[in-house]
Formats: C-alpha cells, structure tokens, sequence
C-alpha cells in the first residue's frame, strides 16, 4: 500500500533496456520486442512483487482473502478447544465429522456408507488419488519436470505392496517439496533491471522458445507457467496426506474406527473367498446399498475394458495397439478370469497398470518432439508423427498448424 502513494514514481527508477544487434542472438526481432526486457521501461519493484494498480483493492485481494481465511480457521479451532475444555471433552482420535460413524456401520446401509466414506474416503483411497494427481500434474504440464514425476510414479508402483510404498513415500514427499521450491524459484528468474539476458537467448545457443517452455527455463520471452505449480501443490498436499495416512495406518485407536487396511491374502482362490469375507453377502440385493455394491462389482470389469477400447480406437498409433490387444486378451478370458487365484488375476492387472504407466511416461518423453522439433520432424520424419501419434496438447508452445495439416495430406498420398 505504501508503494501506490504518489511520491513513489517507477518511471524515475525504471530501466530502458536496447535491442541486441543481430549477431548478439538468434531470436526473431518480432519476437524479441515482447520480451520483458524490450517492451516497455523495466521497473525493478516488479521484481521484488510491487506495482501500482488502480483500484488498489484488486491488487489486494487474496492478500486480504488468505488472511479472512486464516482468522476463520483460528476462530474455529479456538471455538473447539473453548467447548471442549468447558463440558469436560476430550479431542477425538480421528478428525472426522461423524464421530459415531466406524467401520463396522459400512454394510449398514447407504445412508451410513456415505457418512463412513465422508469420514476415511482418504483413509481408503488416499493412495489411488495420489496417483490420480500425479497422472494429472504429467498430462497437464507434459514437460521435462513432468518426465521426472512419470520417474517417480513408475518408482512408487514398482514397489506395489502398501507396507513397501509407505517407506519410500516419505521420499517421495520430500521430492516433492524440494522440486516445488526449485521451480518457484526458477519462476522468478533473474532480475530484469540489469538489462541482462539469460544465455540461451545469446547467439552461440541453439535453444528456441518452444524448448525453452518444455525444458522449463526461465526466461523474458516466454516466462514458465506458475499456473502448473498449482498441480504441484495439490499433489503435494495429497501427498501430505498420504504420509499422514501411513502413520495413522499403525495406530491401534484408528484401525478400530476406520479398519485396517491390511492387503488381501495373495494365496486365496477368488471362487471359495466368500468363506474369508467378513462382509455381508449382498447379491440378492436387500438394500440400495447392495445394488450398488452389484453394479460396481458385478459389472465395473467390463466398464474397464470398454475404457481400455475406447482409449485404443480413439487415436491410431502403436500405442493405442498395445491398449486394443490388451483388451481382447482380456475379453478371451471374460468373466472367468475373475475365478482365477488371486495371485493370477493381480499379475494380468499389474501388466496392464505397467503398461499404461509405460504409454504415458513414452508420450511425455516423446512430447518434446512434439512441442519443440516438430517443424523438424515434419520436414525430416513424418512417419514417427504417424507412428506414435505426436501431438503437442499443451496450449503456449508456437507451433504452425499448417505443417501439421501437410503432413498428415502427406501421409494419405
């Protein structure tokens, strides 16, 4: 607010930066006069995170909303303690909302289901929506930060039991966290005022706009995405989560009220499980619940297959192949492969778990062709565009759509 007063005027501190001669870079010059550096005076308060805007409090807006945020989040927090304090309560042991609700009212009905999955939903499938995320943060960004998060997903599912996971995911965390800070940072970059430019804008670099994006570098023309440190943060917070979750998984006090998440036993066979399982038998349907549990059980195997034949039909390439062999392997058995042992039907699944995890980390190693040499690719090797179905599907790169259209008029003749 201090910075807005009128006594305070950028234009007597700001910096007039000059256009490099055409031996100093090999950027184009219409390209360079929307670099930070070359558009306008430089104010070096920008930097810092200051500027003038009218009116101010637009300016201040989620300054002034985080802080709302906080003070109600303090408010109930001290309201809690206050009410517990005066009748004598003591905290819960599982932050929940419907403290009456445990494990053992999960069968008893729809009503009571969604109470019990409001309560531990993470505390069941914390671990899948972790993946979920990460998945995300990899087709959001599709990047080179995005080929290490495809690293470390590959990693954390290699190891595949749940006891072995939670001891790498501290790691994973901590990755996490420490990539997060180094890409704020990268975000902020130099400071503009020197005039200076970043070395792969100089003459001797062989670096273009669209690799600089993909590599993530910060620069004045095209200046990284902070937008894509949002998916980063959310997955970090799962990820927290998670870790939190892992925890609480070897305290006796939370496996009584929200069960155990123990893996089931490898050396069962699927026809004779109904005499292990605790769980209510509901194929005669004797409530919503049960007909729920028939729809989701009885019939998500072939919803999965239809996904998996819609995901190899969709585009042409030999990826997709891979997702339509799969899918009429999997039909070959049809509903006999869920009568096979446990130990079988896990092995089918976690080949084609593998090979999905495969595809997608594939197409974002192969996106940097996508994004940054596909004039080259179009000129020199068309038939890989074909053959892996390259497609750049990240808005900001600079790429000429009519090239793509020849080479596809090329590929039909």
């Amino acid at each position: 607010m201090l910075y807005q007063l009128t006594s305070i005027d950028p234009s007597t501190f700001s910096s007039n930066c000059t256009l490099p001669r055409e031996n100093e870079t090999k950027v184009d010059l219409e390209e360079l006069k929307t670099s930070v550096l070359y558009s306008g005076p430089v104010d070096p308060a920008e930097w810092v995170g200051l500027r003038k805007s009218y009116p101010l409090l637009l300016y201040l807006r989620n300054n002034l909303l985080m802080l709302a945020i906080l003070a109600f989040e303090v408010t109930i927090y001290r309201h809690q303690e206050y009410y517990r304090c005066r009748n004598n309560l003591t905290a819960p042991v599982t932050r929940t909302i419907f403290h009456d609700i445990t494990r053992a009212h999960l069968d008893d009905g729809l009503v009571n289901c969604v109470k019990y999955f409001i309560n531990y939903f993470f505390y069941k499938f914390g671990l899948e929506t972790c993946f979920l995320l990460s998945v995300n943060v990899i087709g959001q960004r599709m990047d080179f930060y995005a080929m290490i998060h495809a690293f470390w997903l590959i990693a954390v599912l290699y190891r595949r039991r749940r006891k072995a996971i939670a001891e790498i995911w501290p790691k994973y965390c901590c990755f996490l966290a420490c990539i997060i800070t180094f890409q704020y940072f990268l975000c902020i970059g130099i400071p503009p005022a020197p005039c200076k430019d970043y070395p792969w804008r100089s003459g001797n670099a062989n670096f273009n706009s669209n690799i600089i994006k993909w590599l993530y570098f910060p620069d004045f023309i095209v200046r990284p995405n902070p937008v894509f440190l949002v998916y980063d943060f959310m997955l970090l917070l799962c990820a927290s989560l998670q870790r939190q979750t892992f925890e609480d998984e070897n305290k006796a006090a939370v496996r009584i009220m929200a069960g155990d998440n123990v893996e089931i036993c490898m050396n069962l066979e699927a026809a004779s499980f109904s005499q292990h399982n605790p769980v209510p038998d509901f194929i005669h349907c004797r409530s919503y619940l049960d007909m729920y549990k028939v729809i989701i059980f009885s019939y998500l195997f072939w919803f999965v297959l239809t996904i998996i034949f819609i995901t190899g039909t969709t585009r042409i390439s030999i990826f997709c192949m891979g997702y339509l062999v799969a899918c009429f392997y999997f039909l070959l058995f049809g509903g006999d492969l869920l009568l096979k042992p446990i130990r079988s039907i896990l092995r089918y699944w976690d080949w084609l778990i593998a090979y999905n995890v495969f595809v997608i980390t594939m197409k974002n190693i192969l996106s940097i062709g996508a994004c940054g040499y596909i004039e080259s690719l179009i000129q020199n090797s068309c038939w890989l565009i074909q053959a892996f179905s390259l497609a750049c599907t990240v808005k900001g790169y600079r790429i000429r759509k009519w090239l793509i259209s020849l080479c596809n008029l090329l590929q039909t003749t």
